[in-house]
């Protein structure tokens, strides 16, 4: 049973990821070195960070390093903001009695700031922040509150979490929140993965606080997904974490007594805000085991195409990181996961808009 809960604190309780990519290429442009786009930094960045530096920097020392970095994020930190599901788990905790720890590497003055926003500071038993290297401080966190490995769990976003996890013989979870995407994360081999706090609080509920996969009914769930076209004949993608942070459509499972269509309209309204009509059936694929995405599961897609109905714009709720209006052609040429491909290379065989 899980008693004691070790956070970390970037990309599984708040999300500053912009503002420290921001502040990675200030350090950057100051070494005259090149800047990273997102994605590039997402797949470079790594902890212990002083390994990232000595890959990128390694003709600058690190107190100057360290002065470029933390007086450009204090100017962008503004954009830090707690990540859905964070607060309803950190009250969860408090309810079921949980211990709550902090092992991040966030400075100590940037932590005063956001947790002062966030009001999380309240909910956590004992901060240790600063760490440059998680795994040197794991045991002393276990020893100095008398925690049980085997009644303890961490919850990180990236390898290097699960990694400390490991080293400390507690259990991890690592989380689809933050900065590793879900390739790296299964590499370091985590107890459990799930796409975010939520998911982890139906687990732990579901099981009396133990830390395992939900039992599945081992049967395949229904689905429903449409590729959306605008006045200029452009398609909706939308990319998630879930899906290895690939690209795809719109959708989600029917419900139980609702029919395909409605499922369709309430699913998309629900993740983009839109409205839609022409509604037409493509085509119904198995997808079983696949490994884009994040937890091994059997769906049965049904793939439609639809028109918005009214405004295009697009507001995502907390599934998809974000959005694009392209071609099918267009389309085909980005990364996208393989259900979608399936259906836009038969939308486009077709000429189907």
């Amino acid at each position: 049973m899980i008693r004691n809960i070790i956070f970390d604190w970037s990309g599984t309780l708040v999300d500053d990821l912009p503002a420290v990519w921001k502040a990675t290429n200030h350090v950057l442009m100051q070494s005259e070195r090149e800047e990273l786009t997102l994605e590039q930094f997402r797949a470079e960045f790594c902890l212990p960070f002083t390994k990232f530096y000595e890959r990128y920097v390694p003709h600058i020392s690190m107190p100057q390093l360290e002065v470029w970095f933390h007086g450009r994020f204090k100017q962008v930190q503004d954009s830090v903001v707690e990540l859905p599901h964070a607060r309803e788990f950190l009250k969860f905790c408090r309810e079921k009695g949980i211990r709550t720890f902090l092992l991040s590497t966030v400075h100590a003055d940037h932590f005063a700031v956001q947790a002062g926003t966030t009001g999380f500071g309240e909910y956590l038993d004992r901060p240790y922040i600063g760490i440059v290297d998680k795994r040197e401080k794991i045991h002393s966190i276990l020893e100095e509150n008398n925690l049980n490995p085997n009644e303890t769990m961490f919850i990180g976003d990236m390898q290097h979490d699960i990694d400390t996890a490991k080293h400390g013989g507690v259990h991890s979870c690592a989380v689809l929140t933050g900065y590793n995407g879900l390739q790296q994360l299964r590499a370091s081999k985590p107890d459990l993965i799930v796409e975010h706090l939520g998911e982890l609080r139906d687990i732990l509920e579901a099981n009396g606080m133990e830390l395992r996969a939900a039992e599945s009914a081992k049967m395949p769930v229904v689905t429903v997904g449409a590729l959306i076209f605008n006045d200029a004949d452009e398609a909706l993608m939308v990319r998630t974490h879930k899906w290895s942070n690939l690209w795809g459509i719109p959708g989600g499972k029917i419900k139980w007594g609702e029919d395909s269509v409605a499922a369709l309209r309430r699913e998309i309204k629900e993740e983009t805000d839109l409205e839609i009509t022409d509604i037409k059936f493509v085509l119904v694929q198995d997808c079983i085991h696949s490994q884009e995405f994040y937890r091994d599961a059997h769906f049965v897609l049904l793939n439609y195409t639809a028109r918005c109905s009214g405004s295009t714009e697009v507001k995502l709720n907390d599934e998809a990181r974000e959005f694009q209006w392209v071609t099918v052609e267009r389309a085909l040429q980005m990364p996208i996961n393989q259900p979608t491909r399936v259906l836009l290379e038969s939308v486009a065989s077709a000429g189907v808009k």
